[in-house]
């Protein structure tokens, strides 16, 4: 699986990071999903950090993916959206947060 990259491409949006929660509709099999996965790749432009199965039908699958934009999420809904209700979130790593807590607390300082 890809590694996170930093974010310091010249000339492009930074990359941020997603959480992809797929939760499986009435009438699709576990079997199935694993079929389809084993022939189904991301999307380009979805660099993919972690991908988790739980052992629940809310969330099904977890996965943490890098994109510049929501557009690889599109292909991913049109490719699993009979299968699963699909949620994508943004967000950032808990250091990430903390360093942005550290700023936002130093600037309110003044």
């Amino acid at each position: 699986m890809a590694r996170i990259r930093e974010a310091d491409r010249k000339g492009g949006d930074a990359a941020m990071l997603f959480v992809t929660l797929l939760s499986t509709r009435p009438g699709n099999t576990f079997q199935e999903g694993v079929a389809r996965r084993l022939q189904w790749e991301y999307p380009e432009g979805a660099n993919v950090v972690a991908e988790y199965w739980l052992e629940t039908e809310a969330p099904r699958v977890i996965a943490v993916v890098e994109a510049e934009s929501m557009e690889p999420f599109g292909q991913i809904r049109m490719d699993w959206g009979d299968m699963f209700e699909i949620e994508v979130f943004p967000v950032v790593t808990a250091e990430q947060g903390l360093e942005m807590a550290r700023q936002a607390m130093a600037s309110g300082q003044g």
